[in-house]
């Protein structure tokens, strides 16, 4: 079956241009055009698309109020398309958090690989269809917890998290309810190139941990962060007596780089069970494989439950493996990672 698209664009040309270019593809169908969200939400209830693709300026209102208002009422498969995914981070991380399924630049024809990840990006998008859930509403948090979490955790040596589609969202969720002094964090979250940075920086303002970009040789420490760098490598731990980052160029793992299976194998090799760890929304199955590892090394595992995961694929992933000790919902993560060591429950996937 065709993945039935939508292209929204204010500029005529480039909604030929795009739509060309998906129809090369004998596996989409481009079904509508429209120019402004009010077109586009008149097509979206006509002809009850698999997949839209947005444009950020647009006159009226712009794409991401678009979106947001999208996901929060009807939600379903987004590609952000826009020369704001290249120019501005902060677009892009907040189109992520709205619920986006990915943010892809405006394509040039001379450009076969975009071309390519557009194409692909739409077919993958639809196929998640099925999968994608509205967002939820935001929880209020009390103050950031203290040190007594950590003296109740004193065997918890590193947390390790991992997420995609609904990270970016997911991601602030959790690491809202970590205390400035908690165990060391590394984090995988499926991401463009170049945006990782400013993802942590955002985290970093709203968190009480430092939160930082990874980078090669940085050494782990209580009370931080670590976000792997998008594309360029695989997150890895290496050293003994003192535990550093490592970002390794390689293959793809389950089809990403940085991979989330990567990453929880490293820890469980690196730390065997003095950890927790948590898989979070996303689509398809990277994690399930080394959440799976890391409950095995005795780790304490969770994957997100399927009610609060904007897209239920990778938690879903290692819930069949019986990779998970807990499923939860998002709201719960945070404190089991920190105060579920003693006591491990299999909850019933939702």
């Amino acid at each position: 079956m065709k993945a039935r698209t939508i292209v929204v664009d204010d500029s005529p040309s480039m909604q030929k241009l795009i739509a060309a270019v998906l129809e090369t593809d004998p596996a989409i169908e481009v079904v509508g055009t429209a120019a402004n969200p009010n077109e586009a939400r008149q097509m979206i209830k006509a002809l009850d698309p698999d997949v839209i693709t947005l444009d950020i300026e647009m006159p009226g209102m712009n794409g991401l109020d678009f979106l947001e208002r999208l996901m929060r009422l009807r939600p379903m498969p987004v590609v952000m398309i826009s020369s704001h995914t290249r120019k501005g981070a902060d677009a892009t991380i907040a189109a992520l958090e709205f619920g986006a399924f990915s943010c892809l630049p405006k394509p040039r024809m001379d450009d076969e690989p975009a071309l390519l990840e557009m194409r692909e990006n739409v077919k993958a998008a639809a196929a998640a269809k099925s999968m994608i859930k509205g967002r939820q509403k935001p929880v209020a948090h009390g103050q950031p917890a203290t040190g007594g979490i950590a003296k109740r955790v004193r065997g918890l040596n590193i947390i390790a998290l991992g997420a995609s589609t609904g990270g970016v969202e997911a991601l602030t969720e959790v690491l809202s309810g970590f205390p400035a002094d908690c165990p060391p964090t590394v984090v995988t979250q499926h991401m463009p190139e170049h945006f990782t940075r400013s993802f942590a920086e955002r985290l970093d303002r709203l968190c009480a941990p430092t939160v930082v970009e990874a980078q090669d040789g940085m050494p782990i420490r209580p009370g931080h962060v670590y976000i792997a760098p998008g594309a360029v490598g695989h997150l890895t731990i290496a050293g003994r007596n003192e535990r550093t980052c490592r970002i390794t160029p390689g293959e793809l793992r389950s089809g990403h780089m940085p991979s989330v299976d990567v990453m929880f194998e490293s820890v469980a090799q690196v730390y065997g069970g003095k950890v927790a760890a948590a898989l979070l929304t996303g689509m398809g199955s990277d994690g399930a494989e080394g959440l799976l590892a890391l409950k095995n090394a005795g780790a304490h595992t969770i994957a997100q439950d399927r009610a609060t995961s904007l897209v239920y694929g990778m938690p879903a992933a290692a819930h069949r493996l019986g990779a998970a000790n807990q499923v939860l919902p998002l709201r719960e993560i945070a404190s089991a990672l920190f105060g579920g060591r003693t006591e491990v429950t299999q909850n019933v996937c939702a």
